[in-house]
This record gives C-alpha cells, sequence and structure tokens, in this order.
C-alpha cells in the first residue's frame, strides 16, 4: 500500500462512526504507508433541516466544528514529516438547500484543504428521505417513490443537480460515492438501464472539471459488494480523463484503506488508476 493517498476518511467526531481518535487513524496511515489523507467529517447540516434517519446522527452537530477545525489544524503541524494530512468536510447536498449550504461554505470554506460533495438525501413531495441508512429504509423508501429504479432515477437526477449548483467559491472540486445508489442493490435489484444517466454525469465531471471518489466501502457492503463506481464506470472516466482519488471512506481506523486491493489497476498507466492529487 505504499504511497497511498487516501481523501475521504471520517472521524471520532462522527456521530454514527467510532471512538478512534485522530491520532489513531494518523499513526495506522504512516503503518499502512500512505503519503497522504484528508480527514473529511460529515459537515453539519443546515440548520432548520431534519434529519431523517431515527437517531438524527447522520452529521456532525454544528457545535463541535470549530473543535473539529483546531484539532486538525494542530495535528497537520505535528504529523507534517510524516505525510500531507489535509483538512476537510463531506459536504451534502440537499436539493432545495443550497443558499444554506452557499453560506456554510462561504462561512469555513477558508479553512479547508479539500472537500467532497455527497448526496446522502432524495426529496420526494416536501420529504427528504436518507438513501443509504438501511435496507429497512431503503425499501421503505422505493415503496414511497414508486419502484427502485424511480430511487435510481431520482438520485442520478440530484447527483446531477449537486455538480451544476451554484455553491459558491469553495464549492467541493470531488463529488462522493458517485453510485450509492447501489448500496443494497442484492437486495433491491432493478432491471433499468441507468449507463445514459451515468454518462450524462460523467460529462459533467469533465465539464466543471471534478474529481471522483473512487470509493472502496461499497466492496464491503454485503449487498454492494463492489466500489462506488464500478469498474466499467472507472474505466470510462478514465478515457475521459476524469481525476480519480482513492477514498476509503472509513468510519474506523481499521476501515482505512478498504477495498484498495480489488480497485482497478492498469499496466497502461505508470501509476494506480486511483490518481493522487497533485500528480
Amino acid at each position: 500500500m505504499t504511497g497511498i493517498y487516501d481523501g475521504h476518511i471520517h472521524t471520532p467526531y462522527c456521530p454514527h462512526g467510532s471512538a478512534d481518535s485522530l491520532s489513531e487513524y494518523i499513526e495506522r496511515a504512516i503503518q499502512l504507508g500512505y503519503r497522504g489523507m484528508t480527514f473529511t467529517e460529515h459537515a453539519p447540516l443546515p440548520e432548520g433541516f431534519t434529519d431523517p434517519v431515527p437517531e438524527n446522527d447522520s452529521a456532525m452537530e454544528m457545535s463541535r466544528l470549530p473543535a473539529y477545525l483546531d484539532e486538525l489544524t494542530s495535528l497537520k503541524k505535528y504529523y507534517s514529516s510524516a505525510l500531507t494530512l489535509n483538512i476537510g468536510l463531506e459536504v451534502d447536498y440537499i436539493e432545495g438547500w443550497e443558499n444554506e449550504t452557499r453560506a456554510f461554505l462561504n462561512e469555513f470554506g477558508p479553512r479547508l484543504d479539500d472537500a467532497i460533495l455527497s448526496v446522502h438525501f432524495l426529496k420526494q413531495n416536501e420529504h427528504y428521505y436518507c438513501l443509504d441508512y438501511s435496507e429497512t429504509m431503503f425499501g421503505e423508501i422505493a415503496a414511497v417513490f414508486g419502484s427502485t429504479a424511480q430511487v435510481h432515477s431520482s438520485y442520478y437526477r440530484t447527483l446531477a443537480q449537486s455538480i451544476t449548483s451554484d455553491l459558491g467559491t469553495y464549492k467541493p472540486r470531488r463529488i462522493g460515492h458517485m453510485t450509492l445508489v447501489n448500496k443494497f442493490q442484492a437486495l433491491y435489484p432493478t432491471e433499468a438501464s441507468f449507463e445514459r444517466d451515468i454518462q450524462g454525469i460523467l460529462t459533467l465531471f469533465k465539464t466543471h472539471g471534478l474529481e471522483l471518489d473512487y470509493n472502496g466501502a461499497g466492496l464491503s457492503k454485503p449487498f454492494c459488494k463492489e466500489p462506488y463506481p464500478p469498474d466499467k464506470v472507472v474505466e470510462e472516466a478514465v478515457k475521459q480523463g476524469i481525476p480519480l482519488v482513492f477514498g476509503s471512506d472509513a468510519h474506523s481506523v481499521k476501515g482505512l484503506g478498504q477495498g484498495l486491493d480489488s480497485l482497478i489497476h492498469t499496466e497502461s498507466l505508470s501509476v494506480p488508476l486511483f490518481l493522487n492529487r497533485g500528480e
């Protein structure tokens, strides 16, 4: 695993993650041969937005954000000789909450080195649903939307909106786990093809100069068993020259590097396909 850059890592500030300390993450990353990493904790949800999951634990609380930024700033200096440590957030794109998200990024963006923009929430009839919370909730969402295919369609439409939305100067330049809707695909398959939707989204990546989060977490999910996105999409992204950044999406120290050994490598490139920032 020598020379890894991991651009998607969560922390003890995540209410649905582990209590592993930031120092434990960093020390383990050094042991694994990481040359760089970005901590991307779930950014606080907009004030007034109701978290649709039962535990209300989708994101970091706003009151903890200053401590998160301050601790990482200190650790970044302490470990500067060992590896590159970037301060980041995973920011939710929530349809209808663009103004609030832009205001948040305008305030806190100057303190970030890196960031991811992700879609976890889908809107239907003025209600919001968390796409990846559990297999049971996904089934409920499919019933509300009318079919599994309609969930996929809504997801890719929202993902495209996230790319084209005006979130200001500090809008993240990397899109998270672009096929997250496949997380429960073994339980909720669909015969509908979304190749055209995915191709359109890759075109938007290219047009807007965005990076793609090559996320290994899906390989560890029992009803997914593939990375986000899968090989076919990655191969097409490479053809189009879209930068890929490996993301373990670790929510604990043991999750660092997850899926990395199963991601695509190619002899035609001088580096692994998960192209690193700055290369």
